[in-house]
């Protein structure tokens, strides 16, 4: 089984921290997001990966080799034109006669994957949302996918495709995407090539299209959103610890190098590699590789790779390298 997870997106809303860092790269519950994802599709049997990068691409390639035994592809894509277009670079890689998986690269799903890949039909995931007008909808009629809609005005459904895609036959997508690129292309090159768009040509040729029900589906794409997915996952997998001369409430997940001196820690605390907290008390918070936390109240924060946050209590987005002194 072959997968495409699209990596190249800017992480607009998780700026500061991704100018220097790739989103799929942020450190939840004890790992990046992109570790997550390669997990959950290894467990389910999947040997290939294509991963479809962007701006520091390279980045995400190290990550991958480093950590992983899996045979993994990469392919570029120059210029954001949204998720389809981004999947269309990865056509050479794929048989026409093959099935794919396909996985947005910043979300982390607890899904049952056996449901999604069962049978010689494609199926999507879907799962009811209070705010369709937020993502691209599916309309159904008995478990079956009639109607895509991207970002509706007005609502045709609350069955948001949470970034999930199956095809049984790859080719058919590949067909589908590229008519809709080349119709971007030749009606407004500054237009975003849409996933769903695609799908909803495949619907009106009489592809069949299942719609499964995703229940754990978690966005990353905002600060908000990313804290929100670290205290699930934590409650599902973190760990107490003791280290000596603090105190640690969990569940949290601090990785082995990590240092913590004279310090509360937790609950809800992802302190990752190489990182330092000294005098201080972190909860509800996500501390990345190499970072400084000392004489801090922190809480409900996010502190980049190598920053340094020194002084009292405050609420923070941090960049990578940056420095925040309180005095």
């Amino acid at each position: 089984m072959k997968a495409i997870i699209p990596v190249a997106g800017s992480g607009r809303r998780l700026k500061p921290l991704t100018h220097t860092m790739p989103k799929p790269l942020l450190n939840v519950a004890g790992k990046p997001i992109l570790g997550h994802i390669l997990d959950e599709l290894i467990d389910v049997g999947v040997d290939h990966v294509i991963l479809v990068v962007g701006r520091l691409g390279e980045r995400i390639q190290e990550y991958v080799r480093e950590h992983y035994d899996i045979r993994a592809d990469f392919v570029e894509q120059k210029e954001p034109q949204g998720i389809g277009h981004a999947v269309y670079q990865a056509r050479e890689l794929v048989r026409p006669d093959e099935p794919v998986l396909i996985l947005l690269g910043d979300t982390i799903f607890k899904a049952d994957f056996e449901a999604v890949l069962s049978g010689s039909t494609s199926a999507v995931g879907v799962r009811a949302v209070e705010d369709p007008s937020r993502f691209g909808v599916a309309v159904v009629e008995d478990h079956m996918v009639t109607r895509l809609v991207e970002k509706p005005e007005t609502p045709v459904s609350n069955l948001a495709l949470v970034g999930i895609y199956y095809f049984a036959r790859a080719g058919i997508l590949f067909e589908a995407l590229r008519d809709t690129v080349q119709r971007g292309e030749s009606e407004d090159r500054g237009r975003l090539i849409h996933l769903t768009d695609a799908l909803e040509l495949m619907i009106r040729g009489g592809e069949r299209l299942r719609a499964v029900t995703v229940n754990g589906w978690f966005d990353c794409g905002e600060a908000e959103s990313l804290l929100r997915t670290n205290r699930f996952l934590l409650d599902q997998s973190g760990s107490p610890a003791e280290i000596r001369g603090s105190i640690v409430v969990g569940p949290v997940a601090i990785h082995p190098s990590a240092r913590v001196v004279r310090s509360v820690v937790g609950p809800y605390a992802t302190v990752s590699e190489g990182a330092s907290i000294i005098d201080s008390i972190v909860r509800d918070t996500i501390i990345n590789d190499d970072a400084v936390v000392e004489n801090c109240l922190l809480r409900h924060s996010l502190v980049g790779e190598e920053a340094v946050v020194r002084g009292t209590f405050q609420r923070l987005n941090v960049g990578d390298s940056a420095v925040v002194e309180f005095h």
